[in-house]
């Protein structure tokens, strides 16, 4: 076969195949990507964003407060003046459910938030350190967790007296169980990594291990329960509220309106449908997040 300067052609390109053919993406942003697919989720989180502002711009929308009484006009079906109707006392109903939703979501925000910082400290230190601390201290939690934590919070309530600020104290008590759990799992299953081996070797004291590189790996697991707690205080506080433990007369929390509509259900079920409405959806607002983050930040579905 006879060779000449034809034969040899150069390549148009140079196929490297180390080269990266797409950009590189951060967990973070493969999460983020992976939530705006679940058309439920992002329902939710919209549905949550639209009831906060709500909730904030309530004033603002009417200058009527939420215990403003007109006796000449109670029990008025919903109408153009009143988007909701109004109660046995003349209240707007509309106005009292936009109060309603400040209550019950700060509620929720701080029970959860009470839920964060003890649950994740305490089944942290438990799962880290381990053998006896970690023993008596989940004794405790067994303990507490064998006992429903409905019926927990209802004695609370009953010792502490009802009011708003009680209502926080015994949702922060009775709440963390679940965390401390599930952290502590996430613990034991991290603390063996060689990134942990790694920063003990160059002696890393065990709060920096704990607090610096444990802890930030179980935010997955973490964000999620936070999320679905949310809605659990909520529903929680409601039910406290409509048994006559919850926050007191003359605030409006949802449970309080479901309470004073069961009342009149026969004559006026609009009073109960429009609380029990806002429930409802913000309940399954937070667990459609609540799925939608859990099937995001999960690393095993990561693609």
């Amino acid at each position: 076969m006879h060779l000449n300067s034809e034969s040899f052609k150069p390549l148009l390109q140079r196929i490297n195949k180390e080269t990266i053919t797409r950009p590189t993406i951060t967990y973070r942003q493969d999460a983020w990507r992976r939530l705006k697919k679940n058309k439920l989720a992002m329902i939710g989180l919209y549905t949550i964003l639209l009831i906060m502002l709500i909730a904030l711009a309530g004033p603002w929308i009417s200058s009527a407060s939420y215990s403003d009484q007109d006796l000449l006009r109670t029990n008025q079906s919903p109408s153009a003046e009143h988007w909701f109707g109004t109660d046995n006392l003349g209240r707007d109903l509309f106005i009292r459910v936009l109060y309603g939703a400040r209550i019950s979501l700060s509620i929720g925000i701080v029970a959860s938030f009470l839920n964060l910082t003890i649950g994740v400290i305490y089944g942290g230190i438990s799962g880290f350190f381990g053998g006896r601390v970690d023993k008596f201290m989940m004794n405790i939690v067994d303990i507490l967790y064998g006992i429903p934590v409905l019926l927990y919070v209802i004695l609370l309530m009953v010792v502490l007296e009802p009011g708003l600020t009680n209502i926080f104290i015994a949702l922060g008590i009775a709440y963390w169980l679940r965390m401390a759990r599930i952290v502590r799992g996430q613990i034991l299953s991290l603390k063996e990594q060689d990134y942990v081996i790694a920063a003990r070797t160059i002696g890393a004291s065990k709060w920096r291990i704990l607090f610096r590189h444990l802890i930030p790996n179980s935010l997955g697991p973490i964000i999620i329960t936070m999320t679905l707690a949310i809605p659990e205080a909520i529903f929680t506080e409601a039910f406290l509220s409509f048994i006559g433990l919850g926050v007191a007369a003359p605030m409006a929390s949802w449970g309080v309106l479901a309470s004073e509509g069961i009342t009149s259900l026969r004559s006026y079920p609009f009073q109960l449908f429009f609380p029990a409405m806002a429930i409802s959806i913000t309940m399954l607002a937070f667990n459609f997040l609540g799925d939608g983050l859990r099937d995001a930040l999960d690393p095993r579905v990561r693609r």
